[in-house]
This record gives C-alpha cells, sequence and structure tokens, in this order.
C-alpha cells in the first residue's frame, strides 16, 4: 500500500491546538494537548480522503454537466 504524505499546519492558541491540511479544502481539528492533535489531524486526513473516494465511485458522471448550451 502506498503512503501519501500531506503538510499539517498546527498552531497553539489559548484554548489549545488548531491543526489543519492545506492540501485538503476543510480539513481541520482541534485538541487540548499536541499529541492529541496529530492523532486528530491524521484521523481528519484519513476521513476526507475516505469521502472523497466515496464521492467519487458513488457519482454517476454525465457529460451534460460540462456542456455549454
Amino acid at each position: 500500500m502506498n503512503k501519501l504524505n500531506f503538510p499539517v499546519i498546527v498552531e497553539q492558541g489559548e484554548d489549545g491546538y488548531f491543526a489543519f491540511c492545506p492540501s485538503l479544502q476543510g480539513c481541520y481539528t482541534q485538541a487540548d494537548s499536541y499529541e492529541e492533535i496529530l492523532e486528530n489531524i491524521k484521523d481528519a486526513i484519513s476521513l476526507h480522503i475516505e469521502d472523497r473516494i466515496l464521492q467519487h465511485f458513488s457519482y454517476k458522471w454525465n457529460p451534460r454537466h460540462f456542456l455549454k448550451y
């Protein structure tokens, strides 16, 4: 199985940690500790990729969607 690497930004704030993956729009999470934020963002990325794969296979391609009249 191939591994994919994604850049992740982790920020510490007054209320804990916030992380997001700039390569995957809408993929972000928050946590109270640094260790927890790393696990959360890994889960968020996995779920994001899984969701995109499922959307791709459940989407019925229709060429009319891309035609301009």
